[in-house]
């Protein structure tokens, strides 16, 4: 038995939850009368079992059944990680 579950592909923009990632999925459409294109960013928290997802992430995420009030995703994988400099704190100064 086949399911069709939505696919959506965005970056986390939140982390502080325990096995929750915030993401932002971004799209462009554009207005019907004045044709400017707007953007829309819509926001989905999504299960992360292990903690794995860092801030600025680029994720794919599938829907799923309820997990808790809000979250109706699951992290399905990271397409790409965020490079994050390793600075020490004396060289900034």
């Amino acid at each position: 038995m086949e399911t069709n579950r939505k696919i959506r592909v965005g970056h986390v923009i939140g982390v502080k939850m325990d096995k929750t990632a915030v993401v932002a999925i971004e799209t462009l459409k554009r207005h019907r009368l004045y044709g400017k294109t707007i953007r829309r960013v819509v926001k989905y928290k999504a299960h992360d079992e292990n903690n794995t997802c860092k801030l600025g992430d680029k994720v794919k995420i599938i829907e799923t059944r309820p997990l808790s009030r809000e979250k109706r995703w699951r992290v399905s994988e990271i397409i790409t990680r965020k490079e994050v400099a390793e600075v020490k704190p004396q060289e900034i100064i």
